[in-house]
């Protein structure tokens, strides 16, 4: 079993890295920035494009910001209540590079939807990768050991912002490829399963950790879904918009599990 603790994660990773260098260049849809909803806002914030779709990435950002001063008030805290949330101070880090990375998605994104275009673009997607690298970070931490996790965190992060830079690289020149930033995503999304499996909890046993995967992949089915659920609102509300939603309940599901959680372990 220690061995298979050891070698599954990277095998899993290894596999899915080989996937993408087998298959050919995976494009991005032309019509990929053509949102459903292009309503601009109304009344005095009618200067505001594609209303929905700009303002609901408040939320992200709003979020980083919960999730910050729920760190710095834990950190106030007595050392001897630090051991609720973190063994080891240094956990942290990863959760407060996440949550800076949200408030930095919230911008970026909001950015990229008043003129959707690859450049806006590349600026979300690069806050997206900053978060999920850094949560990824802080699982390994608290699956396998705080060590893992923080010599994993710089590489992580640049294999993150590295699958941006390749996508975005790749359209300029015409041969836009999504490969690594698609095996970037789905990385944390099936070996955090993995470890929660493979590894005892040094918290709790991970429910909560497999809530936030869950509400990532419906934030994942809304977008592909933009325009049917526009339609199938009546054009109340697009996919898109509830990707936004969703996902930021993702990511506040994030600062929940870290107020409940528990040591699992002395």
């Amino acid at each position: 079993m220690s061995t298979m603790r050891t070698l599954a994660p990277w095998l899993l990773a290894a596999l899915l890295l080989g996937l993408a260098l087998a298959l050919p260049p995976i494009a991005q849809p032309m019509q990929y920035h053509a949102f459903a909803d292009q309503r601009a806002c109304p009344g005095m914030f009618s200067f505001l494009p594609n209303c929905l779709d700009t303002v609901s990435n408040a939320l992200f950002t709003l979020v980083g910001i919960i999730g910050l001063l729920f760190l710095r008030g834990e950190m106030g805290q007595r050392a001897a209540q630090w051991h609720r949330v973190f063994f080891n101070p240094q956990e942290a880090w990863p959760y407060a590079l996440f949550f800076v990375a949200l408030i930095l998605l919230g911008f970026a994104s909001g950015y990229y939807h008043l003129a959707p275009d690859n450049a806006g673009l590349a600026w979300d997607r690069a806050a997206m990768a900053l978060a999920f690298m850094a949560w990824f970070a802080a699982i390994l931490c608290e699956r396998i050991s705080p060590r893992a996790g923080l010599t994993l965190l710089p590489v992580l992060l640049v294999a993150g912002l590295g699958s941006v830079a390749w996508w975005y690289w790749s359209e300029t020149q015409g041969m836009g490829d999504l490969r690594f930033y698609i095996v970037m995503q789905l990385t944390p999304i099936l070996l955090v399963p993995l470890l929660l499996w493979l590894y005892p909890p040094r918290y709790d046993d991970g429910r909560d950790i497999m809530v936030v995967i869950g509400l990532y992949l419906l934030a994942l089915l809304f977008d592909f879904t933009d325009r049917p659920v526009f339609a199938l609102t009546g054009g109340l509300v697009s996919g898109h918009t509830l990707k936004h939603v969703v996902a930021a309940l993702a990511a506040l599901w994030v600062v929940r599990y870290l107020h409940r959680r528990k040591a699992a372990i002395p």
